[in-house]
């Protein structure tokens, strides 16, 4: 599946933590789409520090900059098991604050959150890289971080999470000041393994 962006949004968002402590709900923030200008001169979309806020739930504290639950789309989950996942990302304006880029996964019941912390992801300064980002979702807890589980008692496992995976995206982690400034993807495509 390809997320190419020449069309729209497709359902991607940001996720204001904070916003949804005042309401008492789910904030997410629908980024912003260019019809062009992406890595393949062709549309993408961006979203900033006015969309995103640290989501202290977490541990570490983390902020989801861009991401996409499936059924926003009319999908049903993934088993991302040994899925391929390839992305162009760039930054303008963008500082991190000490913090890495990660692909994160939720599966089924919104029970915990997994970042990817065994392969960081590289953003472009100004510019699409020449290439994309190409990781593979290897089902290895040791090259994951468990952030947030809804039963701490009873956490999911990483295998319950990429097997009925219904909602990933991109996180910012390790961070001591929130990022701010424009993160852009363009280009995201999953190959799954089965």
């Amino acid at each position: 599946m390809i997320s190419s962006f020449d069309v729209g949004q497709e359902g991607w968002c940001s996720y204001d933590y904070n916003g949804c402590i005042r309401a008492d709900r789910r904030m997410m923030v629908l980024t912003a789409w260019e019809p062009e200008g992406g890595a393949d001169g062709g549309g993408y979309v961006w979203a900033d520090e006015h969309g995103w806020s640290a989501d202290t739930p977490e541990s570490p504290v983390s902020v989801l900059p861009l991401m996409l639950y499936r059924y926003w789309v009319d999908e049903g989950p993934l088993d991302l098991r040994g899925a391929r996942v390839s992305v162009y990302l760039r930054g303008d304006g963008l500082e991190l604050f000490g913090a890495r880029c990660y692909f994160w996964v939720v599966g089924s019941e919104d029970r915990g959150r997994w970042h990817y912390t065994g392969a960081p992801l590289t953003i472009g300064n100004g510019r699409w890289a020449d290439t994309p980002n190409v990781i593979t979702l290897h089902n290895d807890e040791g090259l994951w971080h468990r952030s947030w589980s809804k039963d701490p008692e009873a956490p999911p496992s990483l295998d319950d999470l990429l097997g009925e995976c219904h909602s990933y995206g991109l996180s910012f982690v390790g961070f001591h000041h929130v990022p701010r400034g424009r993160l852009a993807m363009d280009e995201l495509e999953i190959t799954l393994a089965r």
